[in-house]
């Protein structure tokens, strides 16, 4: 009986992760109970198929330690000559009644953040992503943003 259920399970598995055909690429990383201002998260891209189209998505998990209501990121992409392009990006993550947008049936949410689309690859890349929030009113930013406990990121094969 338990070497049936050790099958089921095994192709359960799978089953799961072989359905996921878009995937190129797919990371996370901790920020441990809060994201430092400064802390710059770094994702070493492999070589991806430069005849292939991509799209790209920041990945977050979240709890109920996040209180504000938007999220801004500075997501830099190097290219294999050392050209960075910089872009400052704002994310809805919650509703206006508080409640954390995102996917998940405990107070654990993730969400899948679109990045760029239709975006080829030719050589090896990095992806910076810091978090950029800032209260109200108030010029410096949120040194610990608490709420945020991973930083993902995803890119996906274009059909």
């Amino acid at each position: 009986m338990r070497l049936r259920n050790s099958v089921f399970f095994v192709l359960i598995a799978i089953l799961f992760f072989s359905c996921d055909k878009k995937r190129a690429f797919d990371e996370y990383k901790s920020v441990g109970s809060a994201w430092h201002k400064d802390s710059i998260i770094t994702f070493d891209l492999p070589e991806l198929d430069s005849t292939k189209r991509y799209d790209l998505f920041i990945n977050l998990r979240d709890n109920n330690n996040y209180q504000y209501n938007n999220l801004f990121l500075i997501v830099s992409v190097e290219k294999p000559s050392g050209y960075t392009k910089v872009d400052t990006l704002e994310y809805q993550m919650a509703n206006p009644d508080g409640t954390l947008l995102g996917n998940g049936f405990t107070d654990i949410k993730e969400s899948k953040l679109f990045f760029k689309e239709n975006v080829k690859f030719k050589g090896k890349y990095k992806v910076h992503i810091k978090q950029a929030v800032r209260e109200t009113g108030k010029v410096p930013g949120v040194t610990l943003l608490e709420g945020i406990t991973e930083v993902g990121l995803r890119i996906e094969k274009k059909d």
